[in-house]
């Protein structure tokens, strides 16, 4: 199984971090052993003083697929929910400045949080959803995915020229602006619409 993340997706985060706007999407992975079990807390790693929350949509493949045309991506997947790729900020900035990979800011253990699954036929057009963070019952990070550059379907289809697809696999759409650090203490919901898809304690 693999887990497939989009960087930059959202304009408004682009902005926020002070990156460039991306000609195409941004593509990176995290390996299964970055996945929270589930029930368990977020511990923030000793290697880190600025662990970031990004919550974003996610969507499950659901079948083999190699060079797949945007027209049919839609087919690729049926469940959908809402994650958390949590980042060492600033283990990823002293990465960036040497121009080298960000995983060992991104891909750590327990860094990959996932919502529980959800039939998307709950949704008139995943494509035009809203999902939110709250961290200590304050609203954080409020996205839409209509907002996307690229939206999933495109993002299938682009990711599918360079890896097969298979089922399991999983794909983190990008965040929207609002990313921020954690701490000990802290508490973090994700929502989609208003259905609550995922609870963690911080520490």
């Amino acid at each position: 199984m693999k887990i497939i993340c989009i960087g930059r997706n959202y304009t408004a985060h682009i902005e926020e971090l002070k990156n460039k706007k991306p000609s195409e999407p941004v593509v990176f992975l995290k390996p299964d052993t970055s996945i929270l079990l589930k029930k368990q807390p977020f511990f923030i790693p000793d290697f880190s003083n600025d662990v970031h929350h990004e919550i974003e949509l996610i969507v499950k493949i659901n079948r083999i697929g190699k060079h797949i045309d945007p027209k049919f991506a839609h087919k690729y997947y049926d469940e959908v929910s809402v994650g958390i790729d949590f980042t060492a900020r600033d283990v990823q900035s002293e990465l960036r400045a040497k121009g080298l990979p960000w995983e060992c800011s991104k891909a750590f253990d327990g860094a990959t949080v996932l919502g529980k699954w959800v039939s998307k036929s709950k949704f008139d057009n995943i494509l035009d959803v809203n999902f939110k963070l709250f961290k200590n019952d304050e609203v954080v990070q409020d996205g839409f995915t209509k907002l996307m550059l690229y939206s999933v379907d495109e993002l299938i289809s682009y990711v599918s020229k360079y890896f097969t697809l298979k089922i399991g696999d999983i794909i983190f759409t990008g965040t929207p602006a609002g990313v921020g650090p954690v701490a000990a203490g802290d508490q973090l919901k994700g929502f989609l619409e208003k259905e609550e898809m995922f609870y963690i304690k911080v520490k």
